[in-house]
């Protein structure tokens, strides 16, 4: 099979991929970006879904391709398109690519392994693509988060991850149990219901959260703190990092967007706060019998898990296809990161979720895709010229 040859090669064509994919062009450097665009966005995301970001949020390390200048080119302003849609967002990352002219290939890598002059990637095709050096900007899709002590509550085949449950019109008529208490949860409440659901039932351990903007103001500045000083915020004292994630936590996990609020004050979902699954056990006519920590005992047709995303990179597939993984200095499943976002293999650059280690909550989020890329440009431009 043919082989491509390239200095820089961008594994993922999502917001972390596009934004750095841009800043490259930016610079000359050699790069190719693989990956279908905004592919997780599209396919595991549903229909009618907002985003909690506001405008501010763009793609562009230059600051030139906003979302402003987006609705400017409209006609519109920022105010007219927020609370920001999925479709709008998807919209906005297709004319980001077409303005910064990238064209990526929209193919699956199924391996990456190290070699003599730095990296192979194989794709589903049998090609290979030789690179000096690779960056992996691959979101949080193959991390989601199953909890082992609900998973073994759970019959199997009667539950789905957020992740994966995304057609709500096939439940129609059904009713639809929630694990989980934030955003994604009560998103999904409302709209399973819109689409038809019968019953929705939203069941979490703590209270229920509040219905309130979130402030986001303040990050911002510490992300652009980084395009200077990329390590402050792995140098902070162990407590310092932890008030800025229990701000964010605060911020993103304990407030509910309030334009959700009458979404969800209907008839047909119910809300149980302070309340776990302690059993869970299929019935002759084939209901789904949930028991509460209160008694209370559920009948429903399908459960699904809001239960968020945890990174574990060995359960990458084409790391854990490649021989990488040997190599590759972990902490909690992370990898272990220089301040430039270079692994400990030399050349392979790790950014998105599986950064929030060392570089801070915000790689969970949008916001810090075009510091990212940044930083990571810069030391790219220096160790391949």
């Amino acid at each position: 099979m043919a082989e491509h040859d390239v200095d820089v090669l961008i594994l993922g064509a999502g917001p972390y991929g596009l934004a750095l994919a841009a800043y490259a062009g930016h610079l000359g450097l050699d790069y190719l970006l693989v990956g279908e665009p905004m592919a997780f966005w599209k396919a595991n995301m549903p229909d009618g879904m907002y985003l909690r970001s506001a405008s501010d949020w763009h793609l562009d390390p230059l600051g030139q391709d906003t979302i402003g200048a987006y609705t400017a080119e409209q006609g519109k302003t920022t105010r007219d398109v927020e609370p920001l849609s999925r479709s709008f967002y998807l919209d906005y990352a297709e004319w980001f690519q077409r303005r910064k002219q990238i064209e990526p290939l929209p193919e699956l890598i199924t391996r990456l392994d190290r070699t003599d002059g730095g990296f192979r990637a194989t794709l589903t095709s049998g090609e290979t693509i030789a690179a000096r050096a690779a960056v992996l900007a691959m979101g949080f899709g193959s991390f989601s988060h199953v909890p082992a002590d609900i998973a073994s509550l759970l019959p199997p085949g009667s539950y789905g991850h957020t992740r994966d449950e995304v057609a709500f019109a096939g439940l129609n008529g059904q009713r639809c149990l929630i694990v989980g208490g934030r955003q994604s949860a009560y998103e999904w409440a409302a709209l399973l219901h819109e689409a038809g659901a019968a019953e929705v039932h939203i069941v979490h351990r703590h209270p229920a959260p509040a219905f309130a903007v979130a402030d986001w103001s303040w990050v911002g500045p510490l992300v652009d703190r980084m395009a200077d000083d990329p390590g402050w915020y792995r140098r902070l004292p162990g407590a310092e990092q932890d008030a800025i994630g229990q701000r964010l936590y605060a911020e993103g996990r304990l407030k509910i967007e309030p334009w959700l609020q009458s979404r969800l004050q209907q008839d047909g979902i119910t809300i149980w706060p302070n309340e776990h699954i302690v059993a869970c056990e299929r019935s002759p006519d084939g209901d789904l019998r949930v028991t509460l920590s209160d008694g209370d005992v559920v009948a429903v047709d399908r459960i699904i898990l809001a239960t968020g995303y945890k990174v574990d990179l060995n359960r990458l597939p084409l790391l854990a296809n490649g021989n990488i993984l040997p190599c590759l200095s972990m902490r909690n499943g992370f990898p272990v990161l220089d301040e430039h976002f270079q692994a400990s293999v030399p050349g392979l650059f790790i950014t998105s979720m599986p950064a929030t280690q060392d570089f801070g909550p915000f790689f969970a989020f949008t916001i810090a895709a075009r510091m990212s890329a940044r930083v990571i440009g810069d030391e790219l431009a220096r160790i391949v010229d």
